[in-house]
């Protein structure tokens, strides 16, 4: 993991009027990456590739905690563009019927990995004194790794750079630690996130 170079924090008094200022959005970025993919490849499957309002809201939440832990808003907007792009590459080469066999049985781990990290999550949150930064920087590290075995013949190494670049920040111990610790903002963008996640787990979405 890069060590970023932390800049002074600023007092909090202006948290609120400088997330007015920030105008990253999720939501716009993954409107610009289906454009860019559907201006790139002419079939209408594309078109039902889209990251939905909980996921945005999840996506914006996991920002903005990034954004505090790093002290740099490129770096926190750059994570952000570099999963939503690689969600949306999954989601064309799934429709578009890309994945051999085998891959689609490694798609189908790495599907259920992903389960098992959202309900972690949720429940590290949810049940004081149960969270365990080791094991949700496992989880996570699985998920890259099963994503870098299934993509392996599809994507370029640009690509699995990217994948490498948003989860190896995530399983981060530092990361994870402050982002479960008891401090805000923390505190509040993970209860976001969770309430997210959860509600993608009951309607059957992740």
């Amino acid at each position: 993991m890069p060590r970023f170079c932390k800049q002074r924090h600023v007092a909090s008094g202006g948290s609120e009027e400088r997330a007015k200022m920030d105008t990253f959005s999720t939501k716009n970025l993954a409107l610009q990456a289906q454009k860019k993919l559907l201006s790139k490849m002419a079939t209408k499957t594309i078109a039902n590739v889209f990251i939905d309002d909980t996921s945005s809201e999840i996506l914006d939440e996991l920002y903005r905690a990034t954004k505090e832990y790093t002290h740099n808003r490129k770096e926190a907007q750059k994570i952000i563009k570099n999963l939503i792009k690689i969600v949306m590459k999954l989601g064309v080469l799934y429709r578009n019927g890309q994945f051999n066999p085998e891959e689609l049985v490694v798609m189908e781990r790495f599907r259920k990995k992903v389960h098992t990290l959202a309900m972690t999550a949720v429940s590290f949150h949810q049940i004081d004194f149960t969270f365990d930064r080791r094991v949700m920087s496992g989880v996570l590290t699985e998920c890259r790794d099963l994503l870098h075995e299934a993509v392996n013949g599809h994507l370029t190494a640009k690509s699995h750079s990217r994948i490498n670049h948003v989860f190896n920040h995530f399983a981060d111990y530092e990361f994870l630690s402050a982002l479960y610790g008891p401090s805000e903002p923390y505190r509040t963008h993970l209860k976001r996130i969770c309430e997210g996640v959860n509600k993608m787990l009951e309607e059957d979405n992740i």
